[in-house]
């Protein structure tokens, strides 16, 4: 008597859409082997694809027939689909069952190895599912291509959004505010150029972002986040990007800016070396240089005879060394210089408002030069399309010039994108005037209530460029420009130079226009 062990394979998929139960297969195969007198050994259930045979049961009934040759003769099941999907693995595992003796049968598509002729029924066998699996596949990957084109997001929703359904079953994903506002947070601290990526993360993270560190850099480059979906090349075509149906979280603008600074084509605005994570003692590390050799300062602690004294100092072989209590405290006596004075408030009220009115049309001035310089990217397109058809350029060469100018023209456009943006934050002058004024009036109060994270991001903020103390004073190369315009006030009330404004007086100070942001960042309430 012959005896089989009964393999009964299904997909969730497959049972949901052809009815394949386990129930019915097992219930063809014994009764298949009451009727021709076959003893069934065991009885093996599988939930897997037959893609490939890396499947448990599969795997753990080959072992059995290893260990015990001999014992069964046939493996049994209903169609070959069943066995595999994939003709190539069918054929090496029919070759290894052969050699434990072993014969493979489909019941409902029985075939007699020792005819010729059945080896091309089985090659027809065989390759039937795997073509079905390939067109499904095929189907599926054009139909999520296409919907790609559309602007649907075809994956788990990232981090900030969710995944969604209508009423009617379509998918989408939707902001999460939860976990929306931390992503903001890390693109507008990284984009402004203070802190490093992992840094940024770690700021994040204490806010709450639920991310690994590896996973926060994809963050970074994805493209879904400015309300774009890329589409990915595909034979002939190139990738390229589509307008996204779901809400985006920043702008073009500040996506690219990020990406400028990712790829090292844009330089800080902060400080280079500022770490977030430093301790209380040594807030200004990172921020300042040695006045002897120009080097980024270092600091540590150094034990006394009961406590252990903070130094700033310049790495071995300077001598620059400086108590940290010292410098800190002078830091912030510089930091009363900025409160307004007296009488300051009118005359930076009626400066500012100047400014935003300048602003206005540097920004006209501004959008009139994209405009124009994306007049000229077209154009190099045109030109090159031309030298194509002359013969002039190769087909490679066109591609990747079309590419690198329509990478540029994004780019333009996100920037035209955020100068209309500017508009609307003109309109709001007022307020946004009042309220930088109410924070520099208590600007040294908050940065000594201020944590060392909070600090550290006013200072990033107020001093662009590196820091120099020097007999007892600061100095820098570069200044926040509404601190310098504050500056400037109170050094003129101190001087008697400004007393009263007329009420149709020009403009009191000539300063480049500056939209507050700068400002307004690390001072918020």
């Amino acid at each position: 008597m012959k005896i089989a062990d009964l393999y009964i394979r299904v997909s969730t998929d497959e049972q949901a859409d052809k009815g394949y139960s386990q129930r019915a297969q097992e219930d063809v195969l014994i009764k298949y082997c009451e009727i021709n007198g076959i003893k069934v050994r065991n009885i093996i259930l599988e939930d897997y694809s037959a893609k490939t045979f890396e499947r448990p049961a599969w795997r753990k009934l080959l072992e059995q027939i290893k260990k015990s040759k001999g014992k069964t003769h046939l493996i049994l099941f209903t169609k070959w689909d069943r066995f595999s999907r994939n003709a190539s693995d069918a054929y090496q595992m029919i070759s290894t069952l052969h050699r434990f003796g072993v014969d493979p049968q489909a019941i409902e598509q029985p075939l007699d190895m020792n005819i010729p002729e059945n080896k091309m029924m089985l090659a027809v066998y065989l390759t039937a599912p795997e073509i079905e699996n390939d067109r499904r596949a095929l189907n599926v990957k054009h139909g999520m291509r296409q919907a790609k084109k559309e602007g649907r997001w075809m994956a788990t929703a990232p981090p900030g959004y969710l995944n969604k359904t209508t009423e009617v079953g379509k998918k989408y994903i939707a902001i999460d505010e939860s976990q929306a506002s931390h992503i903001r947070f890390a693109f507008e601290e990284f984009g402004k150029g203070i802190y490093t990526a992992t840094d940024v993360f770690t700021m994040a993270k204490k806010r709450g972002l639920r991310s690994n560190r590896s996973y926060f850099w994809k963050i970074l480059r994805n493209v879904a986040y400015m309300g774009k979906i890329l589409v990915p090349a595909y034979r002939n075509e190139e990738a390229y990007l589509v307008q996204a149906q779901h809400e985006p979280l920043i702008s073009e603008a500040l996506f690219y800016k990020v990406q400028d600074i990712l790829e090292g084509r844009n330089n800080r605005t902060g400080p280079i070396g500022a770490k977030k994570e430093e301790p209380n003692e040594l807030v200004l590390r990172g921020f300042l240089i040695c006045p002897l050799c120009g080097r980024l300062a270092c600091g540590s602690p150094s034990k006394g005879r009961y406590k252990y004294y903070w130094y700033y100092h310049c790495v071995q072989g300077c001598k620059w060394r400086q108590r940290a209590d010292k410098l800190n405290g002078l830091f912030i006596e510089e930091l009363r210089k900025y409160v307004p004075k007296k009488g300051a408030e009118e005359i930076f009220t009626i400066a500012a408002t100047d400014f935003f009115r300048d602003g206005q049309q540097q920004d006209l001035k501004q959008k009139k030069e994209i405009i124009t310089l994306i007049t000229e990217q077209n154009n190099k397109i045109t030109r090159a399309r031309e030298l194509l058809l002359n013969g002039d350029i190769e087909a490679d060469d066109f591609k990747k010039m079309k590419k690198n100018i329509e990478d540029n023209i994004l780019r333009l456009e996100a920037l035209l994108a955020e100068n209309q943006h500017k508009k609307s934050d003109h309109s709001n002058a007022t307020g946004l005037i009042y309220h930088v004024i109410e924070n520099l009036k208590k600007l040294y109060l908050m940065y000594i209530e201020a944590d060392i994270e909070k600090k550290r991001r006013i200072i990033g903020s107020l001093f662009p460029e590196k820091l120099v103390f020097e007999n007892d004073a600061l100095r820098t190369t570069k200044l926040n420009q509404a601190m310098g315009l504050i500056y400037q006030i109170n050094s003129e009330l101190d001087g008697r130079k400004i007393k009263t404004r007329a009420k149709n007086s020009p403009r009191v100070f000539k300063v480049p226009p500056i939209g507050f942001e700068p400002m307004t960042y690390g001072l918020e309430n």
